[in-house]
C-alpha cells in the first residue's frame, strides 16, 4: 500500500522538472546512511542537490532513508532496481524517483502505483515501445555508450518525437556536450563526480569540486 507519503502525480512531474533543471543526475555508489548523507553533503556544497543512490551495496536503501529525511531538499533517487519489492522498499525510505537499468513491467507499475517517476533502462526501439505503452515519456538510454551514445538518440527521436532521455553509462566530462546538446535529453547519469574510491576515501572536497566543476560545464552547454 501506498504510505501517507506517496507523492502525487504533481510531485512527481515536479521531480522529473528538476532533473531537467539540473540536467546532471550524479550515480552514486554509497554504503550505509552515514555515507550518503555525506554525500549527499558535498554534491549540495558542489550546487547539485541530485542523488541517484544505487542498490548495488547492502546498505544503499539505508543511504536513501538518511538522505530523504535529513536533506529534504535533495532530489534522492533509487537506482539499479530491478523488482516490485525494491520499489517498495525505496519508495518506503522515501526516494524520490526510480531508475532502472533495464525495463520491467512490474517495477513500472509499482513505481505508478506509489505515484514515483520511474526511468527504465532501454537500448532498443522495441523496449522504447514498450515504454511508451506503459505511459512513459522519459526513459534511461542504457549502456549509452555502448549502444550508440548520441547518434542513437538522434535516430531514436526521428521514430519517437517528444521522448526524453537520460543516457547513462560512459557519460563523462569529455563528452558531456555531445549529450546535453541534443534537444532530447533531459539530463545525463553518470558516476565521474561521485567516483567511488572519493567516496571510500572520504575525500568529499573532492567530491565537491568535481560536482561545481561539472555544473558550471553543464550551464555553460545549457547556454550555447
Amino acid at each position: 500500500m501506498s504510505s501517507p507519503d506517496t507523492p502525487t502525480p504533481a510531485a512527481a512531474g515536479d521531480v522529473v522538472a528538476a532533473l531537467g533543471a539540473h540536467r546532471l543526475v550524479p550515480v552514486v555508489v554509497v554504503d550505509g546512511a552515514d555515507q550518503g548523507a555525506r554525500l549527499a553533503d558535498a554534491l549540495v556544497a558542489g550546487g547539485l542537490p541530485v542523488a541517484e543512490i544505487t542498490l548495488r551495496t547492502a546498505g544503499g536503501i539505508d543511504a536513501i532513508r538518511a538522505v530523504a529525511r535529513t536533506q529534504p531538499d535533495v532530489v534522492v533517487g533509487a537506482g539499479t532496481v530491478t523488482t516490485a519489492d525494491q520499489v517498495d522498499a525505496v519508495a518506503d525510505a522515501g526516494a524520490r524517483y526510480v531508475v532502472s537499468p533495464g525495463l520491467s513491467e512490474a517495477v513500472v507499475r509499482r513505481a505508478q502505483h506509489h505515484g514515483l517517476p520511474v526511468l527504465p533502462g532501454v537500448a532498443t526501439p522495441t523496449e522504447i515501445m514498450a515504454a511508451l505503452d506503459l505511459g512513459l515519456d522519459v526513459v534511461k538510454l542504457f549502456p549509452a555508450s555502448v549502444v550508440g551514445g548520441p547518434a542513437a538518440i538522434k535516430a531514436f527521436s526521428a521514430p519517437f518525437p517528444g521522448l526524453r532521455f537520460v543516457p547513462t553509462g560512459g557519460v563523462g566530462a569529455a563528452n558531456l556536450g555531445d549529450y546535453l546538446g541534443l534537444a532530447p535529453v533531459l539530463a545525463v547519469g553518470g558516476s565521474w563526480m561521485v567516483d567511488k574510491k572519493l567516496v571510500d576515501a572520504g575525500d568529499w572536497a573532492e567530491v565537491t569540486r568535481r560536482t561545481a566543476e561539472a555544473v558550471a560545464l553543464a550551464a555553460e552547454i545549457k547556454e550555447s
